[in-house]
């Protein structure tokens, strides 16, 4: 038996990752459904684990001390993307489709729960295998666990890795086809649509591009990315110091909360006093580098410590809430999400996009988009949209929502 401390779970955690980037090069076929390689190499630690206890045995323990402050720092790094000067540049039509991923996210989780109760199983049940796990992705579903546990979910860490999973491949299967059947249903082709002022990249750097880089000169003596690093690094952990003091605040009025709430809102308060302010000047892309390596690291230390027997009762009325939350997802895009998209050639490429991240990650989404552009042509405004809501407005408003519908049925 391996019995690792705090830093040698770490360590592993890093070689399991690397180790999931191998077999998605081995099996192309899991990169192109963009499953996330922690997940894979995780998933293989939690299948040895699974093997040897059937053996009654237990090949690896693990310390996990740091796996908590890592999904903050992941969690904070998001709400410092949460920047109202995003809204500049795309402005009515972010907000409007924001206001539409927000509204379907609350009828997702009404539909879940109105599968699942039936089944027998806990409201919540339903609400974890909706928004919190598709909506959110392994990483949300895997913070949520803890408090959705104690709610009255059993084994919901496993759940969570199983709901997201399924939740990617269906976004990924289904997100490109329904965009295609539009377009060629209604004989779409871009440039029909209503241009965007400006040049906008048609990639998911468009995120970074949109909130302003101010980073001051570094001091003399400095290695300027060092600098630049260091300063962002500060002002993550600041981040999650005061947000411990907000979670508090929140716990004495009675809310449960996932611990990472706190550092969200922290985030997003030092970035929006940063953007109109100017007092302090901050880099997007280095605190998204640290806030992807912190989920990184953070999911395959999760992944690693999956008690995946958990899942056996549990497993069918997981995959009857996922597909109810397929066919309508699938549903919508077709009738009405597409008139609220435009009923245009950016609308069916939107519809796309929306399907990947209400069902997987932004990075299905834009997978899915990407398929349709390069055969069909550039599509500005779902371009535009779709990263900005999907990579961090989204997570924002879903996590508040999650903590609603937690707090009603807990």
């Amino acid at each position: 038996m391996f019995m690792l401390d705090m830093i040698q779970t770490v360590a592993f955690a890093g070689i399991v990752v690397f180790a999931g980037y191998g077999i998605r090069k081995i099996i192309p076929v899991l990169a192109r459904y963009n499953l996330p390689a922690p997940v894979l190499g995780g998933l293989v630690i939690a299948l040895i684990n699974l093997a040897a206890r059937g053996l009654g045995r237990t090949p690896f323990t693990f310390d996990t001390s740091l796996q908590a402050p890592l999904m903050t720092a992941f969690f904070t790094s998001i709400g410092f993307g949460s920047s109202l000067m995003l809204f500049r540049t795309g402005g009515p039509k972010i907000l409007s489709f924001l206001i539409i991923a927000i509204l379907f996210t609350i009828i997702q989780n009404a539909i879940g729960i109105a599968v699942a109760v039936p089944l027998g199983q806990h409201p919540l049940f339903g609400v974890f295998n909706s928004s919190v796990t598709l909506v959110g992705g392994p990483a949300t579903g895997l913070a949520f666990a803890p408090l959705f546990e104690k709610a009255g979910v059993p084994g919901a860490s496993s759940l969570a890795v199983a709901s997201a999973m399924t939740g990617i491949l269906c976004g990924g299967l289904i997100g490109a086809p329904i965009g295609t059947w539009l377009i060629e249903r209604y004989r779409l082709r871009h440039g029909t649509d209503s241009p965007i002022p400006g040049p906008v990249p048609a990639s998911t750097e468009i995120v970074e591009e949109q909130i302003p880089e101010t980073d001051a000169a570094s001091p003399s003596g400095e290695d300027p990315s060092a600098y630049v690093l260091l300063k962002n690094l500060v002002a993550i952990l600041a981040a999650m110091w005061i947000g411990y003091w907000i979670s508090r605040g929140f716990t004495a009025l009675g809310m449960t909360l996932p611990a990472y709430i706190g550092a969200m809102f922290a985030g997003a308060i030092i970035r929006n006093l940063a953007d109109f302010t100017g007092i302090i000047s901050l880099s997007q892309r280095s605190i998204d580098d640290i806030g992807t390596v912190s989920l990184t690291i953070f999911i395959a230390m999760a992944m690693m410590t999956l008690k995946l027997w958990e899942l056996a009762g549990v497993a069918l009325p997981m995959l009857a809430v996922v597909v109810a939350q397929v066919v309508i997802v699938g549903a919508a895009c077709f009738w009405p999400l597409f008139r609220l998209f435009g009923k245009d050639y950016d609308g069916a490429v939107t519809c796309a996009g929306f399907c990947g991240f209400m069902l997987g990650t932004t990075a299905n989404a834009m997978a899915s988009m990407e398929s349709l552009v390069e055969r069909y042509g550039p599509a500005k405004r779902a371009f535009l949209v779709v990263p900005i809501v999907g990579a961090f407005f989204i997570d924002f408003a879903n996590a508040i929502i999650i903590t609603v519908f937690l707090n009603l049925f807990k």
